[in-house]
This record gives C-alpha cells, structure tokens and sequence, in this order.
C-alpha cells in the first residue's frame, strides 16, 4: 500500500512516535510518504532521508511566556480552525494527483477524505483543561470527538488496560464511548523501542532533551543553564532544534547541541545520572522503552494541563511500581 504518515508539528514529540511506525510499515513492505510541515517533518526526513515527502499547512503555534496558556490558546482557535481547513484542502489536492491508499494523522484535524481510508492518531481522547475551565472539558472532548470521527479508525498509542496505562485518564476518556467501534489501542510507540540494552558510556551526569513551542522551550534550557552553571556536574544539554547546524557549543561543564542522532543519544540517556525532559507523552513513552523512567526529572510547560497530569501521573505511578 502507499501510505501518507503525517503528525502534527507541536513540538517532536508527534514526528517522534511516528518514526517506529514509519519503520514498521516500510518492514511490511509498504511505500510511506512523509507529510506535515516544520522541525517535525525535519525530524522525519533526518530519520527516512529517502522517502518522498510532502509539506501540508504549515503551522506556527508560540506559547505565552507566562505561567498560564489560556489566553495563548484561545486566540489560537481561528487559527487552529483555518489551518485544518488548509491541511483538508491541500490533502484533496494532493489524492487528486495520486492513488494513496491510507492516511495516518498524527493529531492533525484535516486530514480526512472519503476518497480512502483515514486513520486518526492521538493519546488525547479526553482533553484536560486549565483549573477554572474544567467546567468545559466534556465539551472540548466531545469536539474532538466529533473531529475524529471523520476518520474511519482512532489509533491509541497507549494500553487498553487502564492499570498499565502511560497516559492515564487522557487515553481513556468516558466521552468516546458513542465511537468506541473506531478506537483501537496500539500499544505505546517508541524510536527506542528496541535500544533498551545498547551499550553506554557515563560521559554526562545530567542530559536534557528538550522541545516543545517557544518561549517556553528557551525558558527552560536557560533554567537549566543557570542551574548547573560552574557546578561539578557534567551536562548535555539537547535543544531539540532540528533546523540548526549540528555544531557542540562548550560552557565549562556544559555541552549544548541542537539535536542528536538516535544512535548518539541512546547512550548518554542511559549512562546518566539524571535526565530532565518536559512531561509530554511522547517524551514518557521513550523513557518507559528505555527502562530510565526513575532517573527523569520531568518538567511540566507551565500552564499547559496535559503536561502538569502527566508529571504528577507518573510520579505516583512510579510510587507504587
């Protein structure tokens, strides 16, 4: 089959969790092109350099400097809404020019099409809202819902059995249950999946791996600069910026680097001491591949109410395992 694997660009974490997807459609023998737009698809084509790729409706989303994102959000809506109309539109377009025989979007709202078989990707069957606003997270769901349900299946990277669960009440919502039929739970999907025993060498105490929309992912990289600046620890700091010239910046006992092949950063996760990330999912289903889960300091985007759930989910669920 030829198949379209596009996700969303917030973040690597969506381009990041469709590497081992990609890889395990073309072990199947599949033709896969790469589609979306910014550092995601940037991380997919370093990842596949010879697949055909296609770019979709760009999207720049930017977090608020603050500690809440309400407002940030809010004013996104139109955005967010003109975007997917783009995206549909530039999919049509593109099955105009060729049979493809299935869609796989990660998250992005507008890749549906009658035309062929459309599968839809997320963890986020229930949307979690900020404090004041919980009065409205039924609402949001049900329209997420009502946008998944254009496709003909959901994928849930996440397990069905609640009690072996990565993301929580986020994967299994009570307001899916009308479209329970399309909701297939894939198991969790990590790049690393299969690195859990490479061979590591302890040349970092501390290893950083960041991403997420700015500001907020520069605020967090000079948090931790000014944290372990001229102390004993030894420091790898991963920007996550996929565009930059791969160069190593050093600072005393600090090495920055705007992104790092697989193979190079599998070793530094595993022989350090402590890793800090954001608490986004896809981040959580790499550390859970890689066994490393009770080294992480995992650090929530301020404002953001999947993160800060899932920074305090997995801390009690690491209690009790």
């Amino acid at each position: 089959m030829k198949i379209l694997v596009a996700p969303l660009n917030w973040g690597l974490g969506h381009a990041s969790r469709c590497v081992p997807l990609v890889q395990r459609l073309l072990d199947e023998g599949h033709e896969v092109i790469l589609g979306g737009d910014g550092e995601s698809l940037t991380l997919l084509r370093k990842h596949f350099p010879k697949l055909r790729y296609t770019y979709l409706a760009p999207l720049n989303m930017r977090y608020s400097a603050g500690k809440h994102q309400v407002w940030a959000m809010l004013k996104a809506i139109p955005q967010l809404f003109f975007w997917s109309l783009k995206d549909h539109a530039m999919l049509k377009a593109l099955l105009r020019e060729e049979a493809i025989d299935q869609v796989i979007s990660d998250n992005r709202f507008g890749l549906y099409h009658k035309q062929t078989e459309c599968i839809y990707m997320t963890h986020q069957l229930h949307i979690l809202l900020p404090k004041g606003w919980r009065w409205a997270e039924s609402i949001a769901s049900r329209l997420h819902a009502r946008i998944y349900a254009r496709y003909n299946k959901v994928w849930v990277p996440d397990y069905e059995d609640p009690q072996k669960s990565l993301a929580g009440e986020l994967s299994h919502s009570t307001f899916n249950i009308q479209h329970s039929t399309l909701i297939e739970y894939i198991g969790p999907l990590s790049r690393f999946q299969n690195n859990r025993n490479d061979p590591s060498t302890p040349n970092y105490d501390v290893v950083a791996v960041l991403s997420g929309l700015e500001p907020q992912r520069t605020i967090l990289e000079q948090e931790i600069i000014a944290r372990y600046s001229g102390k004993e620890e030894l420091v790898l700091i991963v920007q996550g910026l996929m565009h930059r010239p791969n160069t190593r910046i050093k600072r005393g006992n600090m090495t920055i680097v705007p992104s790092m092949s697989d193979t190079e950063l599998v070793p530094a996760l595993l022989g350090a001491q402590r890793i800090i990330a954001r608490s986004g999912y896809s981040t959580i289903m790499d550390l859970e591949a890689l066994g490393l889960m009770q080294k992480a300091e995992l650090i929530p985007t301020p404002g953001q109410p999947e993160q800060e759930y899932l920074a305090t989910y997995i801390a009690q669920k690491s209690l009790f395992s």
